[in-house]
């Protein structure tokens, strides 16, 4: 049709994704589906503790470098994961008292390592950009600058330690590199992931190869959630056939930890039951 009109030079639709977007895909296209797709929305699972811790350090963080510098210091950094807590998850108080100790410690150590004159140049930054097939967005954890380029930082409060290969195969980090370059236009080509249960650093410096891989990566996985969609949303109404054949279940052990497992009869089946403060770490 586009030959016929003489439109075969003019490119589709740019698909408008996130990190998040296409590592749900990935991961699950029947709960890509349900988190973002179906209306009305299925019902929820509770919150998961580990993932409060996250999402405090990450706010505690965040607020810290929005202080003045002088006013930064590794015991304003605690009370503000004080500040910033949440119970949500967690067995018991004693327990997310434990885990909000550890967390004021992390947080305390990390910025303590930091350069008395340090400053982001970015943090929780959204980017949105063009990238090949694809409008690559999301936020970013931290911008830094190192040596007249910038630098993609992401944390992470995981139980498990991180390998240069998180870094470098990370399809997140990749197009937040990617976006940061067009929305701040400089270079950016390393990236990094900050463990701050243990204080180390994964890091990767990509080359022009390295990022085209991951892009055309999440162009693959942005077709054929796109697809999907599409084929839903011209589907008759009520139609479950096109639902379970274009978003079918991808089970395993994540199926332990998914939102959705309450409305998935395969997923219970794959996986047993956790209980909401079970990815923990014990250090």
């Amino acid at each position: 049709m586009q030959q016929q009109l003489g439109l075969e030079g003019i490119p589709g639709k740019l698909v408008r994704v996130t990190p998040a977007r296409l590592s749900t895909w990935a991961g699950c296209p029947r709960r890509y589906r349900m988190t973002y797709l179906d209306r009305p929305a299925p019902k929820r699972g509770g919150p998961w503790a580990n993932a409060t811790l996250g999402a405090v350090v990450h706010n505690a963080l965040k607020a810290y470098f929005e202080l003045r510098p002088e006013k930064r210091t590794p015991q304003r950094a605690e009370v503000l994961v004080h500040r910033h807590w949440k119970s949500d998850g967690f067995a018991d108080a004693d327990q997310a008292a434990e885990h909000r100790r550890r967390a004021q410690r992390w947080v305390h150590d990390y910025v303590a390592e930091l350069p008395a004159d340090f400053t982001p140049v970015a943090i929780e930054r959204w980017v949105s950009a063009p990238v090949g097939e694809i409008i690559a967005e999301g936020r970013v954890d931290r911008v830094d600058e190192r040596d007249g380029e910038l630098v993609v930082v992401d944390y992470k409060t995981g139980r498990h330690g991180l390998r240069v290969d998180d870094a470098k195969n990370s399809l997140a980090l990749g197009l937040y590199a990617l976006a940061v370059r067009k929305t701040l236009r400089r270079p950016c080509n390393r990236v990094e992931l900050h463990h701050l249960p243990t204080g180390t650093v994964a890091a990767w410096d990509h080359t022009a190869e390295s990022l085209d891989g991951l892009r055309e990566r999440a162009e693959r996985l942005a077709g054929e959630l796109q697809e999907a969609t599409d084929a839903l949303e011209s589907a008759s109404p009520g139609s479950s056939t096109v639902a379970e054949t274009a978003f079918p279940v991808r089970t395993g052990p994540h199926c332990s930890w998914c939102d959705f497992r309450a409305h998935c009869t395969e997923g219970q089946q794959a996986a047993p039951d956790l209980r909401p403060w079970s990815l923990l770490g014990d250090g």
